[in-house]
Formats: C-alpha cells, sequence, structure tokens
C-alpha cells in the first residue's frame, strides 16, 4: 500500500474508498493486459512483444541475408530498451516466431536448436541464433518512411513503432491467440494467396458478402497441414460473427503388409498438438483397452511425422479404426476461432473475415499515403538543392570567387543569386571534385527525373482511386511471392468430407468386447459378472435381497430396461459395475422416479420389435430401434396413468400373439392387428371383467405354440389344435389347455 503518513504531519491516516481503489485499479490492469499483452491489433497482427523484438532485430541490422546473431542479445536489446519483463518470456516469444510447425510464415530465420513439435523445448538463448525473415522484412517495409508513428519507450531514451507498416496481412496469414482479462483471442493461420485473393476482391467491392470472400478463402491453412471436415455453412459461419471453430484431422494412407495385411501410417497431425503427447495418450489407451481394434502404435518419425497404427487383425476396418481414434484422441482438434483484435491499436472487436481484411487494406493505404508524403517532402528538399547546384554551375566563377573574398560568403550567395539558406548551405559543402561539367548533366538529369516522380506522387495523393491500385498492386506482389505455386505459398491443409460411419459402430469400437452376465436384485442392485453364467446359484445378494432379472450380453451391447411408468432407460454394457461385491443401485446410472420399479431387463438388437403392454392389458409393437435413450432420463414409450403400470415387454418372434389374463384365459391372434407405434397407449389385447394380463407371447403359426412349466416340461401345440383359442384382439378367450403352468405364465 506505500508509505501512509500524513502529507501534513497530523496524525490521521487519509481515507480511501477501497471499493472505488479497487475498481480503479483492477480496471487500468485489466486495459493494460487487453492492449499491452493478449490482443493482437488488428493492421499488423501483432502483440508488444513481437512487435518490440522485431524492431530490435532490425535496429541489430538483422536483416534476411545478413549474418545471424545470438539470440541473447536480441533478448538483451529487446528487454533493456523496449519490454521490461522476463528475458525467458522473451525468449520464448522469438522461438514461437522462428518455429516453422508453430507459424505458417516464420518472422524469425533461427540457428540452432529452436525446439520440435514433440513438445522438445529449444536451447539456451546462448546457444541460438536469429535473424529476420523476408516476411518479417515485408511486416517492417517503409518504417524509416515515416509509415507509422512512433512512441516513447517505457523510460523514455528511445523510441518504439505504435504498429508496423505490414506489407503482409500477417494477422490471418499466421494467426494469434492470447489471454487477456474478461476476453480471449483466438485466430487460426491461413493461406496468404488466398488472403490476396479476398482483399483484392474486397478492394473493388469493400461490402463483399462473407459467403463470396469464403470462395477465396476456403478455411484455415495450418503449418502442420491435415485435413478439414467442417462444411461449408459452419465455415462461413465462424467468419461472418468472427466466432466459431474448425475441426482438423490427421492425414493418414494404409500400407499395404502382404497377404492382406496392412497397416495405418499417420503422415500429418492437427495443429498445435504435441507428437510425443499424441502417442502417449493412444499407448494410454491401448493399456485400458479402450482400442480393441488397435493392437500397437510406434513413432517412426524423423524429420517427417511417421506414426505407425498396426490394426488388431487384417479383417478390422481401417475408417472405423480411425474414426473411433479421431473420438478419443488429437489426432482429430477443434482449433476455435475468436477474431477478438484491437481496432485502431485501441478498441478490442469481435471482427469478422471481411471486416479484419478491410482493417489492413484501410492501414496500407494509410501507409501509402504517408510514405508518399514523406517521399515527397524528400524529393521537394532535392529539386531545391539540385536548383541552387544549377545556380552555382551557371556562375561557377562568380561562386568561387564571392566564397574566397567574402567573409559571410553564404549570405553574399543567398543576396547575389536569391538562393535559399538550404541551397547556399549545400553550395558551400559541394566537393571540388563535383565541379566538372560531367556534373552539370547529372544534375539536370536527376532535377528532370525527381519532377517527374513528383508530379506522379501529386497526382496520387490527389485521387483515393490511385491510391487503392498501388495498394492492389502492393498486395499482388505478394501473392506472387507467397503464391500456391511456391513451397512456401502451397496450401498444406486440405478439405474433405467425414466418412459417414456409423455412431453406434464407433461407439462400439471404443470398447474392449467381452462377455458378461448383468444381474439385476429384486431391490434394484445391477451388476455385470465376467463370462456367460447360467449357474447363479452361488451369486450373493444382500440382506433381504435375491435375484430378479438377469441376462447374458457382451460389453458393447446396450441394456433396455422398462419401468412400471413406461418409461425406457438404456445402460451400455461397459458402463455396468464389476461383479465384485454386490454392484450398484441402478437409481446411480439412470434418473428413476419415486416409486417405480424395474418390469424387465433386455439386450437391445438393432432391428428387432417388441410388444409393449400394461398391466390393464393395452398395448402395441415397438421397434427397438427407437427405444434408444440418450439420457439418464430415459425415454417415454408406454403411456400409463393412475394405478395402471408397465408389465409386459415380449419380444416378436412369429405371426401370432397368444395372450393370458390373471383370470387364466387365454387368446390367440395374428399380430397383424396389433399397431405399430413409437408411443402411446395402445389397444386392448384381451378383454377382461376383472384382473387383468398374466403374460404374452408371439410364435410362428406353422410351429405352434410352446410352453414350458415348473418342472421344466415342455409343452406344444400345433396350430390346428389351438383353433379353439383362435379369435379376434379383445376378445376373452378360453381356459388354456391341460398342462398350462398354474402361474399364468409361458415360463413356469
Amino acid at each position: 500500500m506505500g508509505d501512509q503518513t500524513p502529507v501534513d504531519g497530523g496524525g490521521e491516516l487519509p481515507t480511501i474508498d477501497l471499493r472505488g481503489a479497487l475498481e480503479e485499479r483492477y480496471l487500468s490492469y485489466a486495459l493494460s493486459t487487453i492492449t499491452q499483452r493478449a490482443l493482437p491489433d488488428v493492421r499488423d497482427g501483432l502483440k508488444p512483444v513481437h512487435r518490440r523484438i522485431l524492431h530490435a532485430m532490425r535496429l541489430l541490422k538483422l536483416d534476411p541475408g545478413q549474418g545471424y546473431k545470438k539470440s541473447a542479445r536480441v533478448v538483451g536489446d529487446v528487454i533493456g530498451k523496449f519490454h521490461p519483463h522476463g528475458d525467458q518470456a522473451v525468449y520464448d516469444a522469438l522461438v514461437r516466431l522462428a518455429q516453422d510447425f508453430a507459424v505458417r510464415y516464420p518472422l524469425a530465420d533461427g540457428q540452432g536448436n529452436f525446439g520440435n513439435i514433440d513438445g522438445d523445448s529449444a536451447a539456451a538463448m546462448r546457444y541460438t541464433e536469429a535473424r529476420l525473415t523476408s516476411v518479417a522484412a515485408r511486416l517492417l517495409e517503409g518504417i524509416t518512411e515515416d509509415a507509422v508513428d512512433f512512441r516513447e519507450t517505457y523510460d523514455g531514451e528511445d523510441e518504439e513503432p505504435i504498429v508496423l507498416p505490414s506489407n503482409f496481412p500477417n494477422l490471418l496469414a499466421n494467426g494469434s491467440s492470447g489471454i487477456a482479462v474478461g476476453m480471449a483471442t483466438s485466430i487460426p493461420p491461413h493461406n496468404v494467396a488466398e488472403l490476396c485473393d479476398a482483399a483484392l476482391h474486397l478492394i473493388k467491392t469493400p461490402n463483399a458478402r462473407t459467403e463470396t470472400l469464403v470462395n477465396y478463402v476456403q478455411g484455415p491453412d495450418f503449418p502442420t497441414g491435415g485435413i478439414l471436415v467442417d462444411d461449408r455453412e459452419t465455415i462461413i459461419q465462424a467468419y461472418e460473427t468472427g466466432r466459431g471453430g474448425f475441426r482438423c484431422r490427421a492425414r493418414w494412407e494404409t500400407e499395404d503388409q502382404g497377404r492382406g495385411g496392412y497397416q495405418i501410417v499417420v503422415t500429418e497431425i492437427p495443429y498445435q498438438v504435441q507428437k510425443s503427447r499424441l502417442v502417449e495418450k493412444i499407448a494410454d489407451l491401448l493399456l485400458a483397452k479402450k482400442l480393441p481394434l488397435l493392437r500397437d502404435v510406434r513413432d517412426e518419425s524423423d524429420e517427417n511425422i511417421r506414426l505407425v497404427l498396426e490394426p488388431k487383425s487384417r479383417t478390422v476396418d481401417p475408417v472405423l479404426l480411425m474414426e473411433s481414434l479421431f473420438k478419443l484422441t488429437d489426432l482429430e482438434s477443434r482449433i476455435s476461432l475468436n477474431m477478438n483484435v484491437l481496432a485502431h491499436g485501441t478498441v478490442p472487436k469481435v471482427m469478422g473475415l471481411g471486416e479484419a481484411l478491410l482493417s489492413w487494406l484501410e492501414h496500407r493505404k494509410e501507409v501509402l499515403v504517408r510514405r508518399s508524403n514523406y517521399r515527397l517532402g524528400q524529393i521537394e528538399h532535392r529539386l531545391n538543392v539540385l536548383g541552387g547546384y544549377l545556380i552555382a554551375y551557371l556562375n561557377i566563377d562568380e561562386v568561387i570567387h564571392i566564397i574566397r573574398e567574402e567573409d559571410d560568403a553564404k549570405a553574399a550567395l543567398m543576396k547575389r543569386f536569391e538562393l535559399n539558406e538550404v541551397q547556399a548551405e549545400a553550395i558551400l559543402n559541394m566537393r571540388l571534385r563535383a565541379l566538372r561539367k560531367l556534373e552539370e548533366f547529372e544534375i539536370r538529369k536527376e532535377f528532370d527525373k525527381l519532377s517527374e516522380e513528383k508530379a506522379g506522387l501529386v497526382e496520387l495523393l490527389g485521387s483515393t482511386d490511385k491510391q487503392w491500385e498501388v495498394v492492389a498492386d502492393q498486395v499482388r506482389e505478394i501473392k506472387k511471392e507467397f503464391g500456391k505455386d511456391t513451397k512456401m505459398g502451397a496450401r498444406r491443409t486440405t478439405f474433405e468430407n467425414a466418412p459417414e460411419a456409423n455412431l453406434d459402430d464407433i461407439q462400439t469400437a471404443m470398447i474392449e468386447r467381452e462377455p458378461i452376465t448383468v444381474i439385476l436384485s429384486e431391490k434394484g442392485w445391477i451388476r455385470a459378472l465376467k463370462g456367460h453364467t447360467t449357474d447363479l446359484s452361488s451369486v450373493t445378494f444382500k440382506t433381504g435381497d435375491k435375484l430378479k432379472l438377469w441376462a447374458h450380453a457382451q460389453t458393447t451391447d446396450k441394456l433396455l430396461m422398462l419401468s412400471t411408468n413406461g418409461r425406457i432407460y438404456t445402460i451400455l454394457g461397459d458402463k455396468l459395475p464389476g461383479g465384485r461385491g454386490h454392484g450398484e443401485p441402478v437409481r446411480i446410472l439412470v434418473d428413476m422416479d419415486e416409486g417405480t420399479d424395474i418390469v424387465d431387463l433386455v439386450v437391445y438388437k438393432a432391428g428387432a420389435k417388441r410388444l409393449i403392454a400394461s398391466d390393464l392389458g393395452n398395448g402395441f409393437i415397438v421397434p427397438e430401434d427407437g427405444l434408444i435413450a440418450n439420457t439418464r432420463k430415459g425415454k417415454q414409450v408406454l403411456n400409463v396413468s393412475g394405478k395402471v403400470e408397465a408389465k409386459i415387454f415380449a419380444p416378436i418372434e412369429g405371426d401370432m400373439v397368444a395372450v393370458i389374463g390373471q383370470n387364466r384365459k387365454l387368446l390367440v391372434f395374428p399380430l397383424d392387428q396389433l399397431p405399430e407405434m413409437g408411443r402411446g397407449k395402445g389397444v386392448r389385447l384381451q378383454r377382461y371383467k376383472d384382473g387383468g394380463v398374466s403374460d404374452v407371447k408371439t410364435f410362428n403359426r406353422e410351429e405352434g405354440l410352446s410352453w414350458t412349466d415348473s418342472s421344466g416340461r415342455t409343452y406344444k401345440r400345433e396350430s390346428d389344435e389351438l383353433m379353439e383359442w383362435h379369435g379376434e384382439r379383445a376378445h376373452a378367450g378360453r381356459q388354456p389347455p391341460p398342462g398350462f403352468p398354474r402361474n399364468n405364465k409361458f415360463k413356469g
């Protein structure tokens, strides 16, 4: 808080409003972070630390083609003159500018160990050397020609540029990311040739629609390549609003190993993914048995990326294997777009693609005007001097006489030949060797040439259209240098549609397939025993609890549970608690209403159908594909109310329905008399004076109806033997044949 001694020497300390003081100080901190640290300027795409690094390297004459200098020298100048922060932070920023896997168009040319895509850090700054690249030279082009404003450095002893002239669309070409206070920015890199095409279109049509610009700027172009799998509408929406994201996938191919075998080779990974961590994650998933289709992963990379993925067997579908890896690993990564930048260097604003490019173009036009005015001033000064030279040459003998004889030669020359002070000073500073006849010819030639250039500049400064023509020519030069036919400008990230893989197949591919026996107790405890067990006599339960339902399944299966309120819940086989102990309450896995209970537990079969009915005897046919619930709350299928509860969940295994009521009346009728619905109350299966339905079974007319009694004996009646029980849906039915179980169930 500082010294709290009263200024007047009294004994009381001044009173400060804590809330006001905190608000003022925090706002000051927030603004400083936003404008001086985290957000890039829309005009040159740089944050202050990067701008200061490039400016310091220019002052050190580290131009492209010149010799390298130690990175420590650069960092020392930056923190000593311009950026009073930690040297490691500045060096990290310099290192990133030189990493061709992190920056699409590097701004620093590094010599030495500048890190790698595995995530290894660079060597210490005393070992590495750096210089500017041609891209950085473009950003600095014209900085000595009054192209931009300068301000005092933090100590007032030097000057630094507020923004760079930026003859390169650096913001979008190299992207940027940063976290400020209350806001952040994330801009992926793009292809310069595409940006130039869009910029040229904007010069002609400033209000061009984003849909048109996306014809030129198709999407990000990452230094590490990869494949974008977003649709065009998503990309247009992101560029329109300045907010969105892009899905980038690794590039892969299959290599034939002979005899039907193959292996998958990944040659490009998504942007900003560390290869070593990616391999570790895949290996961890392998150990955790989360990738049952994959046998092994190997990193065989040298200068080029080469990750080898070995499938479990030659029958594994490579597309399905890769889809499962895309779901679980960073082989697919989402790169966010949040084009939050500083407009005019001061105001944070989220811009769309068109606005960001227009801001850069407006800056380039302003730089052109400033450089033209600067050049015009130089030309006028030089023409003034040349005019004096010509007068001197025409009167060379008299000029020499005045210089030799007069005490104040300057004043005498000005008076005699009506010269101004600049001309007189230039004549006095002439060298004797310049007093040759040839020089007069050269001066006249230079005078005429500069006069012509001056006329051109005056015309340029007087015409906005001509200024935009010059800016367009500069943009075309950028496109020519970094065109798609050049090594640096060739697009690295391509576009594809993600394969239409079945989501269920992908989900299954991420689970180790193992047989399990699912057990549900009367009190609602569920668990999964390993293997298919039929003898459940040794299975123990909590005191007062016992077996209610069980089913053989696989860990890749989905389980459907019908509750008394007519809702269907879905549980994944691999998510069930293990067989050790008594399992877990099923209410932990799903959100069941109070007072409800599980009626039946079955394994989901794609394409199968079931007959669902209430205890009152109302039911219908429902496809199992429509029963999958994606949430814990389940899916309401059978509508019941009051004391009516769901009771029947029978598989459809034929074309006939046999229903027996609690009144021990059996009715057989054709299955096609029941409607097929996704949800509802259903229709009456059988008519009762009192009670309700006891059991329902479907069967094939040709095979007949069978049932099992409590002793395990199986009875069967052919279709023609069941004629007296045949009827229409909703009839009462008759007493069942002899031998039918006393519990009125088809399985005693």
